[in-house]
């Protein structure tokens, strides 16, 4: 496997150091997780997003979602109710126990999820607090007011 250099990346950059262990996990699971299910992630917005699985042959109560410290899980766990036993001749719809993560940045908060059709519709979107929304600063003006930029393009 390889190894990227994120040193430039360090010598301009304050707060970055977990990048590198960051994605030597996303590649790490790429490889474990062998492709399935299949799914799609989109930009819905400026700061929307959505990340589409195709869950065939699971119902709701087989999926579970969570998020902790970051990380959006995904697993899926077929249950056994039939109370017959199906026989096939050829079984080509994948409903094996599948576990799925994404790692989301800063702000990035689940909206919302729905099952329809066989796909799993996750709604993310980013919500930046006002603290950490840029700001302009008066220079040589101890005390002045701080100004956010979004509020400066509302009263233009």
């Amino acid at each position: 496997m390889n190894t990227i250099d994120l040193t430039p990346l360090y010598r301009s950059s304050i707060g970055f150091d977990r990048l590198g262990s960051l994605l030597d996990t996303a590649l790490r699971a790429e490889q474990a997780s062998a492709g399935y299910p299949p799914y799609n992630i989109e930009v819905n917005g400026e700061n929307r997003y959505g990340i589409t699985l195709a869950v065939a042959g699971f119902e709701q109560h087989e999926l579970d979602i969570q998020v902790e410290k970051g990380v959006l899980t995904v697993r899926g766990k077929k249950t056994n109710d039939s109370k017959e036993e199906r026989k096939y001749l050829y079984q080509g719809i994948a409903t094996r126990t599948f576990e799925r993560k994404f790692n989301l940045a800063d702000h990035v908060e689940v909206d919302g999820a729905q099952l329809n059709n066989g796909l799993l519709t996750i709604s993310l979107v980013r919500e930046v607090p006002e603290a950490m929304k840029p700001k302009t600063i008066a220079i040589n003006s101890p005390g002045s007011v701080i100004e956010h930029k979004a509020d400066n393009a509302k009263a233009a």
